[in-house]
């Protein structure tokens, strides 16, 4: 049995060790805003918060989240307490703003990612922003508008 808390809420799951997280959040758990792309750790598409910071949950097995906080997408917005999370907010209106997404598959990884790099780095430069977002794979390669909306959430959290 694993105990950890996913979103702010404590859950229990029997499910063997090796088990990859990804597969925990979306058929046991039932949140499948956490997306499977590659399942090698190559794509990003799968990145959550693991006690805040970036994990691709592909590559990360079950037991590794044990006593921990997993944050996906569904939950990224707010914290435990259900207070704003500032830089969740601010990603997401600046996707929502340059209209980043293109067919949208990705984009639970990319905001996961983007916004524990704002978390970390609150004034990231380009070189910044692509070391961050260097393992987050987007076919549709909106990276340009990917790094303009990171900048823009930046420049809100600074105001």
């Amino acid at each position: 049995m694993r105990t950890f808390t996913v979103n702010g809420h404590p859950v229990s799951v029997d499910v063997p060790d090796e088990m990859p997280l990804l597969w925990v959040l979306r058929d046991e758990l039932g949140l499948t805003g956490t997306k499977y792309g590659c399942g090698e750790s190559v794509c990003g598409i799968c990145t959550v918060q693991l006690d805040g910071r970036p994990a691709l949950a592909c590559a990360t097995a079950v037991a590794a989240a044990d006593g921990k906080n997993v944050t996906t997408i569904e939950g990224i917005a707010t914290d435990p307490n259900g207070d704003p999370v500032p830089a969740a907010r601010a990603v997401q209106d600046a996707w929502r703003r340059l209209d980043v997404v293109q067919c949208g598959y990705c984009q639970s990884g990319q905001i996961v990612a983007a916004v524990s790099l704002l978390q970390t780095n609150p004034r990231p430069s380009d070189a910044d922003i692509d070391a961050a977002m260097s393992g987050t794979i987007c076919r549709c390669a909106t990276f340009v508008r990917i790094r303009a909306a990171i900048h823009e959430a930046a420049k809100v959290l600074a105001a």
